[in-house]
């Protein structure tokens, strides 16, 4: 079997997944064959990880010779692990030099630099796969499967909430998440999952976005406002921690990817998420009309004290409800670090939340009954599994359609640029006037 060649662009954590899978489960398959990433001790990593299972090493090269790198190394498809905002220069200029792109959520953050990756694969004809790994999660599947089939009817609207807890949500204001020139806010970069997830349930595009929010509990205001004393300027220092706060030290590859890599480009992974220079929000909800009809409320809170997801489907048949507790708590340990595994502590106690998936039909005057949803393990609700298996193999035949394009990430994301010009005029925001052809025709 040939083996597809790939070039990882981008070396930080979320890179991990990809590279496992190349150098493990696909090795029949893939190769990696050059990382591509400005930070030089990053780069070593994956090319280290590479060496150590037994494979010829990549050849490591600065994003700027991207072109060089694709046509030198005869690259056919390039995995773009970057910053959010980065990633369309690097997604046309992959495109150009004759490699397919496959691309971390979000597609990118503006609709300028998305018109241009719409432009680029209209001139070159190369592919793009985005990885909404959400999407294979089995209990979204059984939520698909559910509409698609009818089963309660034509769908009117749709209430979604998203809760991160003060694990999760926290560490988007302590990287470059927290600036929102960088990601787009969580509006583009954590709730285009969100937004995806809806798109595909629903099988329609969102057509006009209202948006409300702020900074209420992050950031150094708030923290003033409630009396938080002086804290430091990041999460890795000596002296007394509480549990927002992150030390690069407790975990070698955080440490080898980040604090060991500070040197060369000055990048600090662990800032304090009371600190100054905070621009995304960590309270939204939004109000999104779709072109079938339905309207859609969302919220996003960012500081929960527990991790999951409601989901609530209104059709003309009746009702489908999808609760998930991810994380029911995050307690602490003795030196106040966060504990995701609560028996971990109090291994006595029976919590009030545990991890759970429900999913309940109920149409008109009839009782609910629970579909049963198939349990998987792994990252993303055992989605990462089933999503890599299309990344590497080979999407076939899907009759929920669950491989996904750019025109998918363009969906995506557009809900969350109007959200965020919304924010900026209080307006609603109509979302064929962001200058995307593709959402312009539709």
């Amino acid at each position: 079997m040939t083996r597809t060649r790939y070039g990882l662009i981008g070396a930080g954590h979320r890179a991990q997944m990809y590279v496992d899978a190349i150098l493990d489960d696909y090795a029949d398959r893939a190769e990696l064959v050059a990382v591509c990433e400005p930070n030089p001790a990053r780069a070593a990593y994956y090319i280290g990880a590479a060496v150590t299972a037994g494979r010829a090493a990549p050849t490591a090269w600065h994003p700027d010779r991207l072109k060089e790198m694709v046509r030198a190394e005869r690259i056919d498809r390039v995995i773009i692990c970057a910053r959010d905002d980065e990633h369309a220069s690097l997604i046309v200029r992959a495109l150009v030099a004759g490699a397919d792109a496959v691309v971390e959520k979000p597609l990118t953050i503006d609709a300028p630099s998305a018109a241009a990756i719409e432009d680029a694969v209209a001139r070159t004809g190369r592919e793009i796969v985005l990885t909404f790994n959400y999407r294979y999660s089995p209990r979204n599947s059984a939520l698909r499967k559910v509409i698609q089939d009818g089963e309660i009817g034509q769908v009117t609207s749709v209430d979604f909430s998203w809760m991160l807890d003060t694990k999760h949500g926290a560490d988007y204001f302590r990287r470059w998440h927290r600036e929102k020139k960088h990601s787009g806010g969580l509006l583009v970069h954590k709730a285009s999952h969100h937004f995806d997830l809806v798109n595909w349930w629903i099988g329609s595009a969102p057509t006009r976005v209202y948006a409300s929010g702020g900074l209420r509990f992050y950031g150094a205001a708030n923290a003033a406002a409630r009396g938080l004393d002086t804290r430091p300027r990041r999460g890795t220092h000596d002296g007394e921690h509480d549990p927002f706060e992150l030390d690069l030290r407790d975990d070698p590859r955080l440490t080898a990817l980040y604090l060991d890599a500070e040197r060369h480009d000055g990048y600090v992974r662990d800032r304090d998420v009371f600190g100054e220079g905070i621009t995304i929000e960590d309270n939204l909800a939004l109000v999104v009309d779709y072109a079938s009809g339905p309207t859609l409320s969302y919220s996003l809170n960012a500081h929960a004290p527990w991790e999951g997801y409601r989901v609530a489907v209104n059709g003309t048949r009746g009702r489908a409800e999808l609760d998930v507790v991810e994380r029911g708590s995050v307690l602490v340990d003795e030196g106040l670090h966060p504990v995701l595994d609560p028996s971990a502590v109090a291994a006595t106690a029976r919590s009030l939340r545990p991890r759970c998936e429900r999913l309940l039909v109920q149409r008109h005057w009839e009782d609910a009954m629970e579909v049963p949803v198939t349990q998987a393990g792994g990252g993303h609700g055992g989605g990462d599994a089933l999503l890599l298996w299309d990344v590497f193999a080979g999407a076939g035949d899907d009759p929920l359609g669950r491989p996904a394009d750019w025109t998918d990430g363009v969906r995506s994301i557009a809900v969350g640029i109007a959200g965020n010009r919304s924010l900026e005029t209080g307006l609603p925001v109509r979302v064929a006037e962001l200058g995307i052809p593709l959402l312009a025709q539709e």
